[in-house]
């Protein structure tokens, strides 16, 4: 099958699936649209829960596997849409939609290029194709649930919008529970221990608060308050007041260190919901990024959390669309921004797969640099 017509069946497919809803935890009337993609191309596939995976036709075991990764579950609508979220509407050479952009316009590319690739003998890297779930809500059946029954996968490509250039790193995340204890007692008394106002040291602590080491890459730790909760009535001090502390933790540290650092330093008690959602890399000399480079894509630095979380391998950042359009009102991605995802994702994917073809590149490029 030639990649023009996987082109038009991808972007048939994203539609589909832009018309079918597919919430975080929700995601199994869309699971049943990608099984039938590869049902129809006579592609064996597995299924657990609404994560669904395939491998190239022609798998070795001596040789090293390549993830190729990206999620259709989406958030929900925001009320500022103008447009029926589940409408796929195509106008002026934009796809509209919720999922359209994040990362519906990923994945359906990324299928395509593995479809692409399927039958290929040979090849340098074994395929395994993952379409995921629960990646919005970082959930426990998402990619993390599936890599049990995987090969441990050398290097990696999760599908996000990057406007196809290479993010060479992320940042990871943790979420921590705060709370600042006083005492509690009638409004109208005397009272030195009202948890609110203490409450002010501490959100400023937070707000001053500064990391040691800055990552080359991604800048530094960035550390957020993004919720405050107390009280239950207008004449009572609350014995507490809860906190949200919202941490993107570069690869300068791991989540444990920034736990072990904050615990002892933060004038209030932290708890951390999860520490297994850390920051991820992929080295710049690595193959697909050389590849990447040659083919005029850019490396960048990615402020925003992915799938690569759940990764312990090199794992590379990379799809059509912009991540400014994630969770926005009237969600689009360009239709060319697709195909030429799809041409570039393929184009990626041979220079490393094919090892003769890998040789001769890496031949021209030693002759290019000695000239």
């Amino acid at each position: 099958m030639t990649l023009d017509t996987l082109k038009h069946e991808a972007l048939a497919l994203l539609k589909q699936l832009i018309e079918t809803p597919s919430f975080s935890k929700e995601e199994d009337k869309t699971a049943a649209l990608i099984e039938q993609w590869f049902t129809d191309h006579g592609i064996p596939f597995e299924r657990e829960n609404n994560n669904i995976w395939a491998f190239n036709e022609h798998y070795r075991k001596d040789t090293p596997l390549l993830l190729l990764n990206s999620h259709h579950d989406t958030v929900k609508p925001n009320k500022a849409y103008t447009r029926d979220p589940f409408t796929a509407a195509e106008e002026n050479g934009k796809l509209y939609g919720l999922g359209s952009n994040d990362a519906g316009g990923c994945l359906v590319s990324l299928l395509a290029t593995f479809t692409y690739l399927y039958h290929q003998e040979g090849l340098a890297y074994n395929l395994v194709m993952v379409a995921s779930a629960e990646e919005e809500n970082s959930g426990m059946n998402g990619l993390n649930s599936v890599l049990k029954h995987l090969p441990e996968p050398e290097v990696a490509i999760v599908g996000e919008p990057t406007k196809m250039h290479m993010a060479i790193a992320e940042k990871g995340l943790v979420v921590f529970d705060a709370a600042v204890h006083g005492t509690p007692g009638h409004a109208a008394h005397p009272n030195n221990d009202n948890p609110l106002y203490k409450c002010i040291e501490v959100l400023q602590w937070f707000k001053d608060y500064q990391f040691e080491k800055t990552s080359p890459l991604l800048g530094a730790v960035k550390m957020t308050v993004t919720q405050i909760n107390a009280g239950s009535q207008h004449n009572v001090v609350p014995a507490k007041v809860d906190l949200v502390v919202d941490v993107r933790v570069t690869e300068q540290y791991t989540n444990q260190e920034v736990y072990e650092l904050l615990k002892a330093e933060a004038p209030c008690e932290i708890t951390p919901r999860s520490l297994r959602l850390g920051s991820s890399s992929i080295p710049e000399g690595h193959p697909l990024v050389k590849a990447g480079l040659k083919m005029g894509r850019e490396t960048y630095g990615s402020p925003t959390l992915s799938d690569q979380a759940a990764l312990s391998c090199p794992s590379l950042k990379m799809g059509p669309g912009d991540s400014t359009r994630s969770h926005s009102a009237d969600e689009f991605i360009y239709v060319k921004e697709l195909m030429e995802g799809i041409d570039i994702y393929a184009g990626l994917l041979e220079k490393v797969v094919f090892k003769e073809r890998a040789m001769i590149d890496d031949e021209l490029s030693m002759k290019e640099e000695r000239l």
